[in-house]
């Protein structure tokens, strides 16, 4: 046996190609070292951490890419304090990474969050903030939805650049309306600094995504929410997250965002190679219904959904383990196809494929053990237990 610190046996293992029956992850430190058949395994050292996995499921941790909070913090609140209360509430939906994202706000504001997660240092057994996702402010003012409207921008290389600089070069995934960009040299100038640019909160038409897609989008913010629908006359954007194969979309699975029929009729056509499960959570998620903040504006929360004043949906109080059941029960999705969903094809978006999103030799440890319900008994964020159901 290897030197480990961790082992997971007698468990069914989805590895990167194959699902081993009865099998077990060795762990060493904060990295996978041995996944093997469990009657290969060797003699097991006392001073190894030992999890039975006996009648469950072995997956890789998910990835939240589109997340503004949790546990009463809110990423906007530019504090350590809420970057940590959200980092150590999220292993207990599974989610091992996320992107710590920011909302239309005032320049300053915004730069104030930016700083705030260049200088944040997860700490061990926290979900691991992997980079930030600027939503806005370079979006439609007639598809804002819950972005506050009197700090939306026009594109902006100088100020991408100061953000991006304030951020310690963290912002990875930027959301914005490409037909503001009319030559696309915005979006064009962020794809070739590797950005992830995704289009959302947008007017654009069929054509206009064509274009944009050319010059370096290559994904879709929240599919169907703050965007053009189908129309038999213009496929908008919803079309073009269907049609275009460069495309991944991002999916607020909870059955509110997106009704059940639509979230498998989204299913059906991208395909689980081309969607990625977010939460698009706000501070009120696992806490009680009330009234809370959300960029400013005041949101009402009851037990299933955040809304404005004017009843606009306001993010979402999702469980990034509860968006899974939903595609399992509302798709004819299977347990591999909702890891890719949730945790693979957010590592290959993010460029961080080469240590997260599958269980391979190698990789960071971030396992989620699971029944054959989804109800979670373990989740391991780089080699470390951070929540065991019951404790």
């Amino acid at each position: 046996m290897k030197e480990a610190t961790l082992l997971i046996k007698n468990v069914e293992v989805y590895t990167e190609n194959d699902v081993i029956t009865s099998g077990y992850i060795l762990v060493n430190g904060t990295d996978i070292v041995e996944i093997g058949i469990e009657e290969q395994l060797e003699h097991i050292p006392s001073s190894v951490e030992v999890i039975d996995g006996k009648g469950k499921k072995a997956i890789p941790g998910f990835i939240d890419g589109h997340i503004h909070g949790a546990n009463g913090a809110d990423v906007m609140d530019a504090t350590p304090e809420a970057l940590r209360a959200m980092a150590t509430i999220l292993p207990k939906e599974g989610t091992t990474s996320f992107l710590a994202t920011t909302i239309t706000q005032s320049p300053t504001n915004i730069e104030h969050a930016l700083k705030n997660v260049a200088t944040y240092r997860n700490e061990e057994g926290e979900a691991e903030i992997i980079g930030v996702h600027l939503e806005g402010p370079f979006i439609e003012e007639k598809k804002a939805g819950a972005q506050p409207r009197e700090y939306i921008l026009a594109p902006s290389k100088q100020q991408f650049d100061e953000w991006q600089q304030l951020s310690g070069n963290k912002i990875k995934t930027i959301t914005l309306a490409p037909e503001k960009d009319v030559d696309g040299s915005f979006i064009n100038y962020l794809y070739e600094q590797g950005v992830n640019v995704s289009a959302g909160h947008t007017e654009a038409s069929f054509e206009d995504m064509k274009r944009a897609v050319e010059f370096g989008v290559r994904q879709v913010t929240h599919i169907c929410n703050a965007m053009t629908p189908i129309h038999h006359r213009d496929i908008g954007v919803v079309g073009a997250a269907f049609q275009l194969e460069k495309l991944r979309s991002e999916l607020i699975s909870d059955g509110i965002h997106v009704s059940p029929a639509m979230m498998d009729l989204i299913y059906q056509n991208v395909g689980s190679d081309r969607l990625m499960l977010i939460t698009d959570a706000l501070r009120a998620k696992c806490l009680q219904p009330g009234t809370y903040d959300l960029g400013g504006q005041e949101a009402t929360v009851s037990e299933d959904r955040a809304t404005l004043a004017d009843g606009t949906l306001a993010g979402s109080i999702l469980r990034l383990i509860d968006g899974a059941k939903n595609m399992i029960d509302y798709t004819d999705a299977t347990m591999k196809q909702v890891i890719e969903m949730a945790s693979t094809n957010p590592a290959k978006q993010l460029d961080v494929f080469d240590r997260k999103g599958t269980l391979a030799i190698g990789k960071d440890a971030d396992i989620v053990v699971v029944d054959d319900e989804l109800t979670i008994h373990y989740t391991i964020c780089r080699g470390k237990i951070s929540y065991k159901e019951g404790s």
